[in-house]
């Protein structure tokens, strides 16, 4: 809806009398903003959302969403390549090279740019007025929307007065400081725009982006390097998922430049092609590609909030309205989303805990459950949220690692259970037993009861099986609980289900209702009269 249509709106008034155009108004169009918008409609609030870009945000533009898409033609590339003919197809490397990725790259945008279509539409169902334009806060309550029609580049600016502001702008790749990096290399953004698949490719990153982006490539029939700063990558992670997944990519032909430090420079050789200087003094020559991707930021640039210290105030140059900021730039809230000031809220990857799609939608619709749908508790839980990598193979971690549960509970409170073994998929390749790939499980117990505070997994299904086992955890579950729930076989899920002696751990349960010792399922309470 354009500012003239609005220039009549209704207004609303709040609690102390003042009139406001909108209750709330929500500054960035991506997954968390947009679920919080709808939600807070539901309610008959009056809301509008500014973005200035494609909506969805980072997970469906250039992030969970067409990664995903990626990582399926991966996968079928290496079944192509490494797993057909043991099934009696017909496959291979020469197979496997026959990928049209121009063919797969408009399919995958067309994807996108349907959900793009989509979500406006679930915009324009709920009532949320959208304004396409650069949001900036002009006070506590106002929001200046400047945008530029494409017929003229004469700015329109729109002033939105809500109750309520919400930002939830996002994050950003970063390039760190060097000579050519922003010049010569390309972020996780720009893996999405590339129109053809690199000769050479060089992933620059540590974090789960780099595997994944490297994984693909490597798998799609790249030559990959993977360069990390110490040891290996994934080094937050438990430490059996890190070293795993560090054996599968070398095993799986990605060469791994350990301890650089980062990259110093990049510049162009006579072919026009890359050549990457780390700081410890290797260097990569011929690369086609350079992914740098050492991490994210978020977007708070031009939204005049408080900005503390001289990086962002020499980015913004406005007026401060006294939202705090961290020293990583993120904005600082509470548990209920609230920032430092009042009427501005907060949610996402702009506030730096648990950088996840559904986190963010999550906390969005609580948010708008609390301010307009009288749950005046509603918040959100940013612990044991299951989450998955989308590597070659796939990891699930769930909980706490296995050192921070020491460091938690003490070594003595803690028992580890562990299982590694060859996915029946494999089951009839003529290879060695120790070329077959392997899927490693972890589980972490914790006390007598031994409460699951940690699910780890690497391996074939590891994407799809901890959905299940995050419910489970959340309400608390024991390893008698996992016990106590028959196996399904053949899987490879089964084997937590079946850890250690089965049926020999601390009878205790999590479960309101025991199921323990074949105990009857827990009827429901009815409503009355039925």
């Amino acid at each position: 809806m354009s500012s003239s249509n609005l220039r009549g709106a209704a207004t609303t008034r709040s609690s102390n009398g003042e009139d406001y155009e909108y209750n709330y108004v929500v500054i960035g169009g991506g997954s968390g903003g947009i679920a919080s918008a709808k939600r807070a409609a539901s309610y008959g609030a009056k809301v509008a959302i500014v973005e200035l870009k494609a909506l969805g945000g980072t997970c469906v533009n250039v992030g969970c969403v067409p990664k995903k898409v990626m990582w399926s033609a991966a996968s079928m590339a290496e079944m192509l390549r490494h797993d057909m003919h043991h099934y009696g197809f017909p496959g291979g490397p020469e197979v496997a090279a026959k990928l049209n990725f121009s063919k797969l790259k408009q399919a995958r945008d067309a994807y996108v740019r349907r959900l793009n279509g989509i979500y406006e539409t679930g915009l324009t169902k709920a009532g949320v007025d959208l304004y396409r334009g650069f949001g900036t806060l002009v006070n506590n309550h106002t929001v200046r929307v400047s945008s530029t029609d494409l017929q003229s580049e004469t700015p329109t600016v729109s002033l939105l007065n809500s109750k309520y502001i919400l930002v939830a702008t996002g994050g950003r790749p970063i390039f760190p400081p060097g000579e050519g990096i922003r010049e010569y290399c390309i972020s996780s953004d720009g893996f999405f725009e590339m129109n053809e698949l690199p000769k050479v490719a060089v992933v620059i990153g540590a974090g789960y982006i780099a595997v994944e982006l490297a994984g693909v490539l490597n798998a799609l029939g790249a030559e990959v390097h993977l360069a990390v700063r110490k040891q290996r990558a994934l080094r937050e992670f438990d430490t059996m998922l890190s070293e795993e997944i560090d054996k599968a990519m070398v095993h799986a032909g990605i060469k791994i430049h350990r301890f650089t430090n980062g990259a110093s420079k990049v510049e162009l050789d006579t072919n026009g092609k890359k050549i990457v200087t780390f700081h410890n003094g290797d260097v990569i020559y011929g690369a086609d590609v350079v992914l740098m991707a050492p991490g994210r930021e978020p977007n708070i640039d031009g939204l005049n909030l408080d900005l503390d210290f001289e990086y962002n105030t020499e980015n913004l140059n406005l007026e401060p309205l006294g939202v705090k900021i961290g020293p990583s730039k993120h904005i600082i809230i509470d548990e209920y989303c609230n920032s430092s000031v009042d009427s501005i809220k907060s949610l996402g990857d702009v506030i730096g805990n648990v950088e996840l799609t559904p986190m963010a939608i999550a906390a969005g619709r609580r948010l708008a459950d609390r301010l307009f749908g009288g749950m005046l508790d509603a918040k959100v839980s940013y612990e044991n949220v299951p989450t998955v990598v989308f590597s070659h193979p796939p990891m699930g971690t769930l909980g706490l690692t296995e050192d921070k549960a020491v460091a938690k509970y003490g070594r003595d409170n803690i028992k580890v259970y562990l299982s590694k073994f060859s996915n029946l998929y494999y089951g009839i390749f003529d290879v060695n037993p120790d070329e077959k790939p392997k899927t490693a499980m972890k589980l972490i117990c914790a006390g007598v009861e031994e409460k699951v505070v940690g699910v780890h997994v690497i391996g074939m299904g590891a994407d799809e099986m901890m959905q299940g086992f995050g419910v489970a955890v959340k309400m608390g579950a024991t390893k008698a609980d996992f016990d106590s729930c028959v196996a399904i076989h053949p899987t490879a899920a089964e084997e937590f289900v079946t850890m250690g002696a089965w049926g020999l751990s601390s009878p205790a349960t999590g479960a309101k209702v025991s199921p323990l010792n074949g105990a009857p399922a827990a009827d429901p309470t009815l409503k009355s009269g039925l």
